[in-house]
């Protein structure tokens, strides 16, 4: 998730302050559901299947699953494992341009729109690639068979990623 590109102790902390209203809220909606991924589960099957895949992305990137609030929120780095989208800031754009090409909605519009400005700000990165890999990663989820709320992984963590990938047709960039 976006842990991975917070530069300072400020930013690390509005995400987090962030996350944690984002979990108070739904959690208030009654949207929260139990924890859906167990680390010490993926960890231990097969490489190459699509759980271990999950597991080795979180260890690569120093990232904890996310184990509170919605299943969507939840399954979020599913989604990277899947599309291969990194966690620097492209990435997570990409990540909201692939789902609201799979499923509109506001709030992948809002976190989209919040991640261009913060490129736009913060990084040095060429508009027209930024927008290029956004326009790409929208139509990949426009392509796709893929609904981020009504996925359920853990029917399918001992697949490959390929088959998984396949499953939803999420074509390789």
């Amino acid at each position: 998730m976006m842990q991975s590109f917070t530069n300072s102790p400020n930013s690390a902390d509005r995400i987090q302050k962030f996350l944690d209203l984002l979990d108070r809220f739904t959690e208030a909606k009654g949207l929260n559901v139990a924890q859906i991924v167990d680390i010490d589960k993926l960890i231990s099957l097969p490489d190459g299947t699509f759980g271990k895949t999950w597991a080795d992305f979180l260890n690569q990137n120093n990232l904890q699953p996310f184990t509170t609030g919605t299943r969507r929120k939840q399954l979020h780095d599913g989604v990277h494992v899947l599309t291969g989208y990194a966690t620097d800031p492209i990435g997570e754009a990409e990540v909201q341009a692939f789902l609201l090409g799979a499923k509109f909605t506001v709030a992948n519009l809002m976190l989209g729109l919040g991640l261009l400005r913060m490129i736009y700000t913060n990084l040095n990165y060429p508009k027209k690639l930024t927008w290029e890999r956004l326009k790409q990663a929208y139509q990949r989820g426009c392509d796709s068979n893929f609904d981020p709320d009504n996925w359920q992984p853990e029917l399918l963590w001992q697949l490959s990623l390929t088959d998984v990938q396949a499953l939803f047709s999420v074509v390789k960039n």
